[in-house]
């Protein structure tokens, strides 16, 4: 098995130059982007954010995934880093809290030309190209819409006080719990659910964490889906045109009803990416990056990840 590490490429626009931070890690005397391994029992995206902030002391919340580095340590062993882009805003420094230490003495704001030539290893290179490939073809500003299906339920045989009232399972609930930095990672300030309970108890963990907004819509039950899945595809299209980092979390029977809203703002390869969102598991996400602001006048789905 290989060592798996997570990251980032941080960058910012300063009068309309794309300019990266890289840092310089002390007891190696190198540059390169800040990234770490993974702590136990934490998912990929969630150990990104831990190690950005650890290692440059900003806040920030990933954008479109980058690019999977593979390639050997000098013991041999394989490793696997996992770059996510994530902006960094002027807010975000104005928050910053960076104390230098033996693990990184210091850090640069650099051009994309100044990167290539200070970065001290070849493969840090792919991720760098895939960030200014995204920016080129304006990708690179982006809009998280996550689309979750609420964690294991009981069986519905097993319940018979009805579907709204059907609760989360013990490991349901674990799941919840787990969910609550993993959806941080990618910055939603908003959840809008199904009122059913197995959702509500789903997101009340990440709602009450990370103090976003909780909104309920009875379209995104299955029985509004199934009855008005007309009122479910103006939700989706509403909250798409809103540009708002958002959790949507509903049921499977609904996920196809959200999947045909979803389309319209893909293209052919993305839209067969979508169709995976049907088979999700209970307690699973998918993230969709929208171009910020549309692209060409229109909202564009630029890249999907399944959430890890």
């Amino acid at each position: 098995m290989p060592v798996v590490a997570a990251g980032a490429i941080l960058w910012r626009k300063e009068d309309d130059e794309l300019r990266v931070l890289m840092i310089h890690r002390t007891r190696y005397n190198d540059w390169s982007w800040p990234k770490g391994k993974l702590d136990k029992d934490e998912q990929i995206a969630e150990a990104a954010i831990r190690e950005i902030k650890e290692e440059t002391g900003l806040k920030v919340a990933l954008g479109v995934k980058l690019y999977v580095s593979e390639y050997r340590l000098d013991n041999g062993h394989k490793k696997q880093v996992h770059y996510w882009s994530a902006e960094v805003t002027d807010q975000a420094l104005r928050n910053q809290n960076f104390t230098p230490d033996d693990e990184v003495g210091s850090f640069a704001w650099l051009s994309i030309k100044e990167a290539k030539k200070r970065m001290t290893y070849k493969h840090d290179i792919e991720p760098l190209n895939a960030l200014v490939e995204l920016d080129e073809a304006n990708f690179l500003e982006t809009v998280p819409v996550v689309v979750l299906r609420h964690a294991k339920a009981t069986p519905r045989d097993e319940w018979s006080s009805g579907e709204a009232s059907r609760p989360l399972l013990p490991v349901g609930a674990v799941q919840a719990v787990a969910l609550t930095d993993q959806l941080a990672a990618f910055g939603p300030a908003l959840v809008v659910t199904s009122p059913w309970r197995r959702c509500l108890d789903t997101v009340l963990p990440f709602v009450a964490k990370h103090q976003v907004k909780l909104v309920e819509k009875t379209p995104l039950t299955e029985h509004g889906t199934k009855t008005n899945p007309a009122k479910a595809l103006k939700l989706v299209h509403t909250l798409v045109s809103d540009q708002k980092a958002v959790v949507i979390c509903s049921h499977r029977p609904s996920l196809p009803t959200l999947i045909e809203a979803l389309s319209v703002y893909a293209g052919k390869k993305v839209q067969k990416e979508l169709k995976e969102i049907a088979s999700i598991k209970p307690g699973e996400f998918y993230v969709l990056h929208f171009a910020k602001a549309g692209h060409k006048g229109k909202a564009k789905i630029v890249a999907v990840e399944f959430g890890q």
